[in-house]
């Protein structure tokens, strides 16, 4: 951040008194806080179990499918969040369950919190973000066009969970590969 949110005076990077993280001070001594962000999504089902899935129309990872997610705005919670994201991508009208899992990814500055939700209605469509939508068994999941690892791994607890019926809330964190 090269200028100050609060004062418009340039910014440089440095440790403040009784803090441990680099952060932008202005000279004015105002403090500006970068957290992560928040991404809201669900794992939509319909009746007959079929999961909602969405291929990107936009980066990062155009043309690969993925559930339906996105960041917060502003003055929403995180479940109207993850609702208003299936039908902005998929035109899908959702009633939320429950939080599903949570992903923090330290690297990118992001955790993602996804729900488990009912699809109202099995029409969806491709919204701005999709190229297409559908509706997979588990059987015809892409799991080798996956956008990201924490779809991957929200469906495969998912079908885990589905077996006995007893869906267990998890988190963890996904971290890039040691190189």
């Amino acid at each position: 951040m090269r200028f100050c949110p609060q004062c418009g005076f340039p910014t440089s990077e440095r440790v403040p008194d009784d803090d441990n993280r680099l952060r932008a001070v202005c000279e004015n001594g105002h403090i500006t806080y970068e957290n992560p962000k928040i991404v809201a999504g669900c794992l939509a089902t319909w009746e007959d179990g079929r999961i909602l899935l969405a291929r990107r129309a936009i980066e990062p990872r155009h043309g690969k499918w993925t559930l339906p997610a996105g960041f917060m705005e502003n003055g929403e919670s995180v479940p109207e969040g993850a609702a208003r994201e299936a039908m902005e991508e998929a035109n899908a009208k959702v009633e939320i369950i429950d939080l599903y899992t949570t992903y923090s990814i330290p690297h990118i500055s992001q955790v993602y919190m996804m729900f488990r939700a009912k699809l109202l209605d099995p029409d969806v469509s491709a919204g701005t973000e999709s190229l297409e939508v559908k509706l997979a068994t588990e059987d015809e999941i892409p799991w080798n066009e996956l956008a990201f690892t924490m779809v991957r791994l929200t469906l495969r607890h998912f079908i885990e969970d589905r077996k006995t019926g007893v869906f267990v809330p998890r988190f963890g964190d996904i971290r890039p590969p040691e190189r």
